[in-house]
């Protein structure tokens, strides 16, 4: 589901649809999610502090390669169906590092990286990778929840001139990341929601 982040008092929680994943990369990608063991069930702590019933361990797929090339495959052509332009691939470590790395492969895109703080040394920049003022950036993140790693990232690449030009995301937990992204055209591959109705897939 791909949603366009629009106010708190729009329907469906300020996200309005504006397209779908193709169905069968879709289908491909939550079998992986199971067969892969990257959904899990039980007493987890998040990190943000959240406990949860249930986990999703996207590094497991992420650190796949057929199911990485599936991944940047999916977003790639996402982005072209909904004309979305931008002139470089950024992600924020570490989770995204290597899916913004296989979207940059895949579409021929610079790649650029966001640390979680500056450097403590050299030139102390907490962005690996060349951004431009005016430069539009695609965003991508393995899970996203409430969206902190997101708007962290986007302030980031703002403060360099940087237009946000969306944020893809492999799975969405629907736990307030697109409320909080309001105005971002926010793409996730799948929901946890999906995945919940395909519990149990083989």
């Amino acid at each position: 589901m791909i949603y366009l982040a629009t106010s708190e008092h729009s329907p469906d929680n300020g996200l309005s649809t504006i397209g779908e994943t193709p169905t069968g990369g879709k289908e491909a990608l939550i079998r992986a999610f199971f067969k892969g063991g990257a959904i899990l069930f039980g007493h987890f702590v998040l990190t943000s502090g959240k406990e949860s019933d249930y986990y999703l361990n996207v590094k497991r797929l992420i650190t796949n390669p057929k199911t990485l090339k599936l991944i940047s495959r999916l977003m790639k052509e996402r982005a072209e169906e909904l004309h979305i332009e931008f002139d470089r691939v950024a992600g924020p470590e570490l989770g995204a590092v290597p899916i913004a790395t296989a979207l940059a492969l895949e579409t021929g895109k610079p790649l650029v990286i966001v640390r979680k703080k500056p450097k403590g040394h050299g030139t102390g920049s907490q962005i690996e990778g060349e951004v431009k003022s005016g430069d539009r950036i695609l965003l991508v993140e393995d899970v996203t929840t409430t969206g902190g790693s997101v708007l962290r990232a986007m302030n980031v690449l703002r403060k360099e001139g940087a237009e946000i030009a969306a944020v893809f995301v492999v799975a969405d937990r629907e736990e307030g990341a697109g409320k909080n992204l309001k105005g971002t055209v926010f793409v996730p591959l799948v929901t946890v929601s999906e995945l919940f109705a395909r519990k149990g897939v083989s």
